[in-house]
């Protein structure tokens, strides 16, 4: 039988974050979560607590048990699932307010319009869907962490993939939502008619989003925006003629 050890971490996973590093107490072997272990088939990215129960050391067959703590690494986001989903909610609050403070007797706003979140679903562990408001519709993407981008000055830009293609968003951050990206579709609002032509438009966004066959028609794909907003003038033009 194999003498055993407990290292450092006391053999409960639970302890270590996922990017922390492991050393063999036997032959001081590292185990590091972003190589992995190609000698076992263990892929890059693989967290020593997602080994299995019987991953020795590749170097002298050491159990798990006998690794001690290295680096702890950085720990993982706090994540609130509740505060997540009802965070297009707490956006349309958010804009409401400030509508109703600041904005309604503006001519900047379309007086038909109201504020609505329309379509939110998950994609690559995000929230992302469409904002409407008398004043602008943009693509709003929310991150689960409350700290995400917190650091990250207000109005710069990043591109992010699609299904349909790439897209610019910059960054924002309001008291009630906190950090989170926006890619601007519309603004000002005021060729739309009615509210419930606007959510429509929104949801038509949504649908385009993840389409990837509209990647293969797109002229440029560092404006995805941009296509949007022109082929709906697009469809306002023919409505006209119409």
């Amino acid at each position: 039988m194999r003498a055993g050890f407990e290292g450092s971490y006391a053999g409960d996973d639970a302890r270590l974050n996922d990017d922390a590093l492991l050393e063999c107490k036997i032959c001081w072997s590292v185990y590091d979560p972003a190589e992995g272990d190609e000698t076992r088939q263990i892929p890059p990215g693989t967290p020593f607590s997602a080994l299995p129960a019987d991953w020795l050391c590749p170097n002298c067959d050491g159990e798990k048990a006998q690794f001690m703590l290295l680096d702890p690494g950085a720990p993982a986001p706090q994540v609130d699932p509740e505060r997540f989903k009802t965070l297009p909610k707490a956006a349309e609050t958010a804009f409401r307010e400030i509508y109703n403070a600041k904005l309604r007797d503006t001519p900047l706003v379309n007086k038909s319009l109201s504020v609505e979140a329309v379509g939110f679903r998950e994609w690559d562990g995000n929230l992302v869907g469409v904002l409407v408001a008398p004043w602008f519709m943009n693509l709003i993407l929310f991150s689960p962490d409350p700290d995400a981008w917190a650091d990250v000055k207000i109005g710069a830009k990043r591109m992010l993939a699609f299904p349909s293609g790439s897209y610019e968003f910059a960054h924002a951050n309001r008291e009630r939502i906190g950090p989170y990206l926006a890619c601007s579709l519309f603004s000002p609002m005021g060729e739309f008619g009615s509210h419930l032509q606007a959510v429509e438009t929104a949801r038509a966004v949504m649908a385009m989003l993840f389409d990837a066959k509209a990647a293969e028609v797109a002229n440029d794909d560092s404006d995805r925006s941009a296509e949007i907003r022109a082929r709906r003038e697009a469809e306002l033009a023919a409505e006209a003629e119409a």
